[in-house]
């Protein structure tokens, strides 16, 4: 794969959001990319239950200060990094007091979903783009991980699309079962899957589906689909097939 760059988009990265395939998977695919002579950008959101002190997480001041407006208000976008300890890999936040800073990632204390996560994840994914952008960071191919993320992929093919940072990138979609705010008859849900699948250039499925309609989807269209898993090497070959 030699000096590709790759952008890796997630909501959760080993060790500062762990439990579950994503995390772990990110930080794999992560750390092996960068050892095999990738260029590594990887982000994820500022949860409020991250220790900011443990994890040595500190803002980037040149990188911050941009306000993106969401649903028609001004939210201030706080970027911070810290370093996976065990690996050479930096991780990137994106932070806002309005969006981050509450002590739980997508639910409240009792299970259900925040009625503003469509906006956190709109938020979460301009301010990838838009970090990138100020980096000014080319990347070869966007990696995608979960429905929270997803927003990327739209945003890339829609409001991107002519942008000279992005306009050659390779947009890859992991799909996971990780828990949506939707049922899987919703029309919702329906439409953001498609969506990012046909936004997308290929596609990776990390774990086996409790629906298997997307997967199905995948296939007929045509685009590459990759059986996810611990296998770093199939993972490069999938990279390189795109490029």
């Amino acid at each position: 794969m030699g000096k590709s760059k790759i952008l890796y988009v997630s909501s959760e990265i080993v060790p500062y959001l762990a439990g579950g395939t994503m995390a772990e998977r990110c930080r794999l695919l992560a750390g092996a990319m960068q050892e095999a002579g990738g260029e590594i950008r990887t982000f994820m959101p500022r949860w409020g239950t991250i220790n900011e002190r443990r994890n040595q997480l500190h803002e980037v001041i040149r990188l911050s200060g941009m306000n993106l407006i969401i649903e028609g208000n001004d939210h201030q976008l706080i970027i911070k990094v810290a370093s996976i300890p065990t690996a050479r890999v930096q991780v990137y936040f994106i932070d806002n007091d309005d969006y981050f800073h509450r002590k739980a990632t997508l639910t409240d204390e009792d299970g259900n979903f925040f009625e503003d996560n469509d906006e956190r994840a709109i938020f979460f994914a301009r301010g990838v783009l838009e970090t990138a952008k100020k980096l000014g960071w080319t990347p070869d191919i966007v990696h995608i991980h979960g429905w929270f993320s997803s927003v990327v992929a739209m945003l890339l093919r829609r409001v991107f699309a002519d942008d000279p940072v992005f306009r050659r990138a390779k947009i890859v979609i992991s799909l996971y079962n990780d828990p949506v705010p939707f049922t899987f008859t919703d029309p919702a849900y329906e439409n953001l899957q498609k969506s990012v699948i046909d936004y997308a250039d290929a596609v990776v499925v990390e774990e086996p589906m409790d629906d298997h309609t997307w997967i199905d989807y995948a296939r007929t269209s045509g685009k590459p689909v990759l059986e996810g898993g611990e296998n770093v090497d199939a993972y490069k070959a999938f990279y390189d097939e795109l490029l």
